[in-house]
């Protein structure tokens, strides 16, 4: 019986090898080629991940990109953005074209097990709601039965729709788009009564309407979208420097770590704290396989967490989102990380 054991723990042992052997291979691609490449939407989403008419690139998830950037290649600049349609996404992840996906992908049990993404962590819970125009006159998602609705096609918002209206018995005519730009075309053409999304991303997309002001955003919403940048299951040590990446800028406001002072209290700031996540003790770079101030670079890209979504989506912004669950977990949102120690 133990030589049965022993025999069957030295074959699950080489059954494993190869992929512990894969570890680090995405890591040494991005040093190698010298340029993280980051797949985003096709640049029309306003505070995620926007490109204007001088081709310049903007937004939370394009911030978070150039973090990783800074923290993995110590140039938050070495960085290529790929605008990518949603039904076009996945499959340019799984094919190896871009490292990471940074353009609102939620989170769900068959894109993590079936699909084979790994998950950063959430950079913004979200939740689906509807736009309709003012003259409509609803004003809840009862008075959508009945309705014509765009959303979507091979999203989580197209499921999320059939699923909820069939439940509480609401008929409705889907009206499927490829892309968030026919979707808001069919509603300004009237082609649909209302049109689904993230309420953030509706918030985003009612801005580059003809007439934003002509359309209302219901407060209910129907569903959990925990939205993350993702990768292929494919280098756990590129995970857990995208991942700690992005938990260095959610403890950087947690600290009080900013853009502005991230220097000075890298260099006298006596908090044990503050010391381990700017490299002063610990080593914790060098355990990610990166210099050990590559928190430093990350923050000082374009600063914490707070920063990033305050300056893309919060009040200063053409969004003017509420942070609400994105608020810190101390100041009661959903927004946490583990610490560094």
């Amino acid at each position: 019986m133990k030589k049965y054991l022993m025999s069957a723990v030295i074959a699950a042992s080489l059954a494993a090898a190869p992929a512990l052997a894969a570890e680090g291979e995405r890591v040494a691609a991005v040093k190698a080629r010298g340029e993280l490449i980051c797949g985003t939407s096709t640049g029309t989403a306003i505070g995620l991940s926007t490109l204007d008419e001088t081709g310049k690139w903007s937004g939370l998830e394009v911030d978070y990109c150039r973090a990783l950037a800074a923290a993995l290649l110590g140039d938050a600049a070495k960085v290529k953005f790929v605008p990518l349609e949603f039904k076009n996404a996945f499959a340019a992840l799984q094919s190896g074209s871009v490292d990471i996906l940074a353009r609102g992908a939620s989170w769900t049990f068959t894109r993590d097990t079936e699909m084979k993404f790994s998950f950063i962590g959430p950079y913004m819970y979200d939740g689906q709601s509807f736009m309709v125009k003012k003259s409509r006159n609803v004003s809840k998602i009862a008075d959508l039965g009945g309705a014509s609705i765009c959303v979507s096609a091979g999203t989580t918002s197209e499921l999320n729709l059939s699923d909820y209206f069939r439940v509480n018995n609401l008929d409705f005519t889907p009206i499927v788009a490829n892309s968030r730009e026919q979707n808001l075309a069919n509603l300004e053409a009237d082609r649909c009564d209302a049109y689904t999304n993230e309420r953030g991303g509706l918030a985003a997309s009612r801005l580059g309407l003809a007439d934003p002001d002509a359309y209302v955003i219901f407060d209910e919403i129907i569903s959990k979208e925990p939205l993350s940048a993702t990768i292929k299951q494919d280098d756990p040590a590129f995970h857990d420097i995208a991942a700690w990446t992005y938990y260095a800028l959610v403890n950087a406001e947690e600290l009080g770590i900013t853009s502005a002072n991230v220097t000075e209290l890298a260099n006298s700031s006596p908090n044990p704290e503050v010391q381990r996540l700017m490299g002063k003790t610990g080593d914790f770079g060098t355990k990610l396989g990166l210099a050990n101030d590559w928190a430093v670079k990350a923050i000082a890209t374009g600063g914490n967490y707070g920063e990033i979504f305050e300056r893309n989506l919060g009040s200063g912004s053409r969004v003017k989102l509420s942070r609400g669950l994105n608020n810190l977990w101390t100041k009661g949102g959903l927004i946490y990380a583990p610490p560094v120690r």
